[in-house]
């Protein structure tokens, strides 16, 4: 492989508006951004890294800096998976290895992948936890949705009425909820009682990571997604019986080449298959597009939270996310 010029830099990214969830409430992200760079060809990546597991800019920026001399030597994608753990630092050196070899191959990144052409993709529009009629609030704001995920915190009572408000307000959507790791296995038959009233399709991570032995003979009528529960590659066979559902995420497993294999074999395990975001700009969403185009429920709105996305940028029409090979992983050089 050729020599590779590299540089990573932070960026931080201001919300158009406070975003909260379980424990936590976000008014700002720091991103990390990776460009590879042969002399001809260039690659780039975007990664927020993991809040929850101190997986933050300046930690990612210190590994990817631990690797500087391995990664500048010419490293590929395989050597790439043993050189960084998983994690957001791995996920942007990643990415943007693949969008580097397709533009030295002249062609796109699902090409590579060996995916057919990309669809649009039905995404979820997230809604922070909060005051059941700011979040009613946000669901006509979002009028172009199709679908709906709304954040809950475990306050059995204010997620009640966050449910039942939100689907009032807006009966058409399909919706799905994330618990957040909010609950605990006693009180999760009186939230599902109330989910099944309000037609919701997906529960996402209502116990909290290290639990996942309490939904061992647990049946719930609605199908339950591993979030927190699923970080890599590694975590996959352990949730067969339990959960339903794995929620993919980039900067959990560490780039696209972790994440299309994921997605393999949860499919293999008779598991259904999301793809998630942690909050980015469109060229932290567009990698996760590709994966997209083999999951089932997708969730990539991230940039609409931004005060300002990158230009180019993916769009959303009419509840569907597109991002075309001029905002990453194109064949142009």
């Amino acid at each position: 492989m050729p020599r590779l010029k590299l540089r990573a830099e932070l960026e931080k990214l201001r919300l158009s508006a406070p975003f909260r969830i379980s424990g936590f409430v976000f008014e700002e992200q720091d991103v990390v951004v990776v460009t590879v760079d042969d002399g001809e060809h260039q690659g780039r990546g975007e990664a927020s890294g993991v809040y929850y597991l101190g997986d933050t800019a300046p930690t990612m920026l210190a590994e990817i800096e631990s690797a500087r001399a391995a990664i500048e030597a010419g490293i590929d994608r395989a050597a790439l998976q043993t050189l960084l753990p998983p994690g957001g630092a791995r996920n942007a050196v990643d990415c943007a290895l693949w969008e580097l070899e397709a533009h030295r191959l002249g062609v796109a990144v699902w090409e590579l992948a060996g995916l057919g052409p990309p669809r649009p993709l039905l995404t979820t529009f997230t809604l922070g936890a909060d005051d059941p009629a700011v979040m009613v609030a946000g669901a006509h704001k979002y009028a172009q949705a199709r679908a709906l995920k709304l954040k809950l915190t475990g306050e059995l009572p204010v997620d009640i009425e966050r449910v039942k408000q939100v689907r009032a307000a807006r009966p058409e959507v399909w919706m799905g909820v994330d618990a957040n790791q909010g609950y605990t296995i006693d009180k999760l038959e009186s939230l599902l009682g109330v989910l099944i009233a309000a037609n919701v399709s997906l529960l996402e991570q209502p116990l909290k990571r290290g639990r996942e032995a309490d939904l061992d003979g647990f049946k719930s009528p609605i199908p339950i997604a591993a979030d927190e529960s699923v970080l890599s590659l590694k975590d996959v066979a352990g949730l067969a019986g339990r959960f339903n559902v794995v929620n993919i995420k980039l900067d959990k497993c560490g780039g696209l080449t972790e994440g299309l294999a994921m997605a393999h074999e949860a499919r293999r395990l008779g598991m259904k298959v999301m793809v998630g975001n942690m909050v980015g700009t469109s060229l932290a969403m567009a990698p996760a597009f590709v994966l997209g185009q083999l999951c089932d429920v997708v969730d990539l709105d991230g940039p609409i939270f931004l005060a300002r996305d990158r230009t180019p940028s993916m769009t959303y029409t009419n509840g569907d996310a597109w991002s075309g090979e001029h905002v990453w992983g194109g064949s142009h050089a």
